[in-house]
């Protein structure tokens, strides 16, 4: 029988809900008993007549955990691909609830070294709201003092943000802009159905609204040497932080050898398509290719600029370029940057070369 303090539910998620359990390849298995003893939940059992290995209580599985399956010496294991548990925490009310957690077990789970420095606590300002579409829009933040002023970061990082008065936990943005001397910087912000955050900000938040930004942080920059070509990819909002990195080589190496791929969902989606024909201007050389799934009546590219209907990935896949010599910045959703590293690798292009930046969803 299934052990009720292992079946409670996962994240707000009832626990007979969520697929997740081992399976056994009984012609593989080898009857070593390494999974039946080294499992602390009882999911397994071990039938001594066939010398086999049993999944007897699936359900007190841990969600997400493989560990028998990663020491079966005979591969006799195996799960359900873990974008399975990815999807499931990709889920607005997922978030929620693990919110939620962390703010009733505050007492319990406070670690006290974590504090922030007083120099990454930043008071912000919304100077301006461009809607985009229904589902996005730019928000421009400036520091609300000298001391908050966010004058240096380097661009691919991410600012955590947290509205005053909430009993939220804070949300990362990347910074979608290089930066500027005022200290004031760009976030993208595409709305999440039923997001506390998103909501929140495309249905009440006005200019001169405060939030509190810890940051910046994050370890997606460009570390590439000056004359490596660079490769861009990004879906949706992930090319924030690709911006910024274009933004900042445009100033000081504008000639470099460089290349973009931005996909979105449908046309609609796209923004500062008037920023990607300035950096043609500065740099005719670089190709820029915009891809979407749908089309939205009236869309036409920018001059200068490639379209192709679809999706990123499957663009990139297309690309006659030998890209093996390149430095390749890819930031978006896990799925599409997954998807992205698979075209890539097939195309040759060495592990070390390659540098991510994912996001849920």
């Amino acid at each position: 029988m299934p052990d009720p303090k292992f079946t409670k539910p996962w994240h707000g998620i009832p626990r007979e809900e969520i697929d997740w359990h081992p399976t056994i390849n009984e012609d593989a298995c080898i009857g070593c008993g390494t999974c039946v003893t080294g499992c602390s939940r009882l999911v397994y059992r071990f039938d001594y007549g066939k010398n086999k290995a049993v999944v007897a209580d699936p359900l007190n599985c841990l969600v997400g955990c493989t560990t028998c399956s990663n020491t079966c010496p005979a591969h006799a294991i195996s799960f359900p691909p873990l974008e399975y548990v990815a999807d499931l925490l990709s889920k607005a009310e997922t978030h929620h609830h693990v919110e939620d957690e962390l703010v009733e077990r505050k007492e319990q789970l406070f670690w006290r070294e974590e504090i922030p420095d007083e120099e990454k606590v930043k008071h912000l300002i919304v100077d301006s709201i461009e809607k985009i579409s229904d589902k996005n829009m730019i928000i421009t933040l400036r520091p609300k003092s000298e001391a908050d002023c966010t004058c240096q970061f380097t661009p691919g990082q991410y600012m955590a943000l947290r509205i005053p008065g909430k009993d939220w936990t804070a949300r990362a943005y990347s910074i979608g802009s290089a930066p500027r001397k005022d200290g004031s910087f760009e976030v993208d912000l595409r709305r999440v159905e039923g997001g506390r955050f998103t909501t929140w900000a495309f249905e009440e938040m006005k200019a001169g609204d405060e939030l509190v930004g810890i940051g910046p942080m994050g370890g997606f920059w460009l570390r590439s040497a000056p004359g490596t070509p660079l490769l861009f990819v990004g879906r949706g909002t992930g090319f924030a932080p690709i911006k910024a990195m274009i933004e900042q080589q445009m100033e000081f190496n504008p000639s470099r050898n460089m290349m973009l791929y931005w996909g979105v969902t449908d046309t609609s989606d796209f923004f500062r398509l008037e920023k990607l024909q300035e950096w043609k201007q500065k740099n005719p050389d670089m190709k820029i290719v915009l891809t979407a799934r749908t089309l939205s009546d009236g869309f036409q590219p920018p001059e200068g600029i490639l379209f192709r209907q679809g999706t990123v990935y499957d663009a990139l896949a297309s690309e006659p370029a030998v890209l093996t010599h390149w430095d390749i910045y890819v930031a978006g959703p896990t799925k599409t940057v997954r998807s992205v590293l698979d075209v890539l690798r097939n195309k040759g292009v060495p592990e070390k070369n390659i540098y991510t930046d994912s996001f849920g969803g």
